[in-house]
């Protein structure tokens, strides 16, 4: 058994495969066209982080209960946990890349983390190993 996809929902498909592959570093799975239940033109957009099994669905948000969520789908929590071998590398580079963090880097026991948010608005924890603080000698 494996967690094969996640859905998060986005307002428009390129421009979440551009956040995704350019400012996060993910690979393009796929993207194909489909279509919705009600038979209107839709596409299939997974990407995931390099290595892993586990991708995310791009899903464009069609009508307005999903137009609604886009941002909001875990009700402001941090609901996406995003791995890194070396955290200052990566939030740098997402930084740099545009990405908006909305709490400083902190250390806790678990390792560093900062608060970041997506294409859409939605939380995310970036998380790597817990590393010397800089300045602490």
């Amino acid at each position: 058994m494996r967690l094969d996809l996640i859905t998060i929902v986005v307002d428009d498909y390129d421009q979440a495969i551009e956040f995704f592959t350019a400012a996060l570093g993910f690979e393009l799975v796929e993207d194909s066209p489909s279509l919705t239940g009600g038979g209107r033109p839709k596409r299939w957009v997974v990407v995931r982080p390099p290595g892993a099994e586990t991708g995310i669905l791009l899903a464009r948000a069609d009508g307005e209960r999903q137009s609604g969520a886009v941002g909001d789908q875990v009700a402001g929590r941090v609901g996406f946990f995003l791995h890194v071998d070396d955290f200052d590398a990566a939030s740098q580079r997402m930084a740099a890349a545009g990405v908006e963090f909305v709490t400083s880097p902190r250390t806790e026991a678990y390792g560093r983390v900062a608060v970041f948010l997506d294409i859409a608005g939605n939380r995310w924890d970036l998380l790597g190993p817990a590393g010397r603080e800089r300045g602490n000698g």
